[in-house]
């Protein structure tokens, strides 16, 4: 029992996250479909293309310091596999 309410616990931050995710998503596609109004066909596939992933590279500032920290800790940790590398991971992305 104590083993399902650990793995139950260790679970809800994902599934906060991928709830925040989707929300980040949704407000990108609502703010290119509202740019896009009045495009149709082609066009609108082009400007849609564009418009989403200019989002997707700003980011906010939280997203791009956790690229950049995740970049960093990858970077460092290319020499380990496995366990080692996801505690070595789990630790350097912490400490930043």
């Amino acid at each position: 029992m104590k083993k399902l309410s650990c793995a139950i616990l260790l679970m809800l931050p994902l599934a906060f996250h991928m709830a925040h995710a989707e929300t980040d998503q949704q407000n990108k596609m609502k703010t290119c479909n509202a740019e896009a109004s009045g495009k149709k066909g082609d066009e609108r596939k082009a400007f849609m293309k564009e418009c989403l992933s200019k989002h997707d590279e700003k980011g906010s500032a939280a997203q791009q310091a956790q690229r950049e920290k995740m970049k960093n800790c990858n970077a460092a940790a290319v020499d380990k596999t496995g366990d080692a590398r996801k505690a070595f991971m789990k630790e350097c992305l912490s400490k930043h």
